[in-house]
């Protein structure tokens, strides 16, 4: 089985047309990209939109992009936190859920998605502008970063008796003590300002970045379960086999040493036990999170229905050591993309939230780093 060059054209189609219709206009006439073309999500979210302009912006229009980087940058809180989402009208909001009943403190994870967002598109910019826009947005970056809190591991640390919303597609799920995820995502930033603090000239600075990245690794291990061979969600709160947070250390190329063929095997053995068409449910089947911060039932929503979010990271995480896994992996998720329509989740008895944009951009960011052809 060999993916047809036609798959991969027709999602970055879809994922151009769900771009163009998750459009809105701020007040101050910014562009902002919503996480879906419904209005659910009636904002600018950060770890939205940092997953659009990483995985698909080419097929966003670079002043849009560099219109909603300065919108969230604006945002930023005094003592650091970096907004969960910043509406139309302007108002940040830094705590996920509701307003009315907001989960727990600021979400961990907006901090890194807005250093990802800024060096995808940094990348994508003229080299000679490079430098000039990281200036004028690499505080904002440190403040951010220095916000989240760590434990003495170097770890990102959620407090049992006063949480945060962790991770933003966990931001109902109660994940206390070290963190898996949010530890990744602080990792993947640090090395990608420790990279643009060298360009400028701040030896300091990366040095610091590179010390704080260094012993994320040298920590990660407190969260691996030696039974299962793989990595737990949390150290406290929620000890379980984090799926998406396994397969997003493969893909991201996180030093694993040898524990990373433990993952590949796991994540390719028991697939059948987190798949459903393409799509990939954040804990093993029949598993459910041990802490919530709000109520949501069993099999809906982040606690046991299937997401595209992380669809890409598993065809990353799998295809070094079954390619053709991989392949099919990513061919049921279009077949079912193009006969039911993208969804923010589905289940085998429930969909919910068409027209969900991350769920056509993150796989399609994989598919065109592991199949050579492009869309025409």
């Amino acid at each position: 089985m060999s993916i047809p060059h036609e798959h991969i054209s027709w999602l970055a189609q879809t994922a151009q047309k769900l771009l163009q219709g998750c459009q809105t206009k701020a007040h101050d006439g910014t562009i902002l990209y919503t996480p879906d073309g419904k209005a659910h999500y009636a904002a600018l979210w950060t770890r939205d939109f940092a997953y659009m302009v990483e995985n698909a912006g080419d097929l966003m229009h670079p002043r849009h992009i560099e219109g909603c980087i300065r919108y969230l940058v604006r945002a930023q809180r005094k003592d650091g936190a970096v907004p969960d989402r910043v509406r139309p009208d302007g108002v940040p909001v830094y705590v996920a859920g509701p307003e009315s009943n907001p989960l727990g403190e600021p979400n961990l994870d907006n901090p890194p998605f807005l250093v990802i967002a800024v060096d995808a598109y940094l990348q994508r910019v003229p080299a000679s502008r490079r430098a000039s826009l990281f200036e004028e947005w690499s505080q904002v970056l440190d403040i951010g970063m220095d916000w989240i809190p760590l434990s003495p591991s170097g770890l990102v640390y959620n407090n049992p008796d006063k949480p945060h919303s962790p991770y933003g597609f966990t931001d109902c799920i109660g994940k206390t003590g070290e963190l898996l995820m949010e530890s990744l995502l602080y990792w993947q930033a640090c090395r990608m300002l420790e990279r643009w603090h060298r360009q400028v000239g701040r030896g300091q600075r990366a040095a610091e970045y590179s010390r704080r990245a260094r012993q994320v690794e040298q920590n990660i291990g407190r969260l691996w379960d030696e039974k299962a061979e793989a990595f737990l969600a949390a150290t406290v709160d929620c000890r379980q086999v984090d799926i998406w947070g396994n397969a997003y250390a493969l893909a991201i190329g996180f030093p694993l040493g040898e524990r990373r063929a433990k993952v590949q095997r796991l994540l390719t053995k028991r697939h059948e036990d987190y798949l459903w068409k393409g799509q990939v449910r954040h804990l093993f089947k029949g598993e459910y999170w041990q802490r919530l911060l709000t109520p949501v039932a069993p099999d809906r929503y982040q606690n046991g229905a299937y997401w595209a979010t992380a669809t890409g990271w598993v065809l990353k995480a799998i295809h070094p050591v079954n390619p053709q896994l991989a392949e099919h992996i990513f061919a049921e998720l279009i077949e079912d993309f193009r006969a039911n329509g993208v969804y923010e989740c589905v289940h085998p008895e429930y969909r919910q939230l068409e027209s969900y944009v991350v769920s056509a951009c993150n796989p399609l960011g994989a598919a065109r780093s592991l199949w050579a052809r492009r869309e025409r």
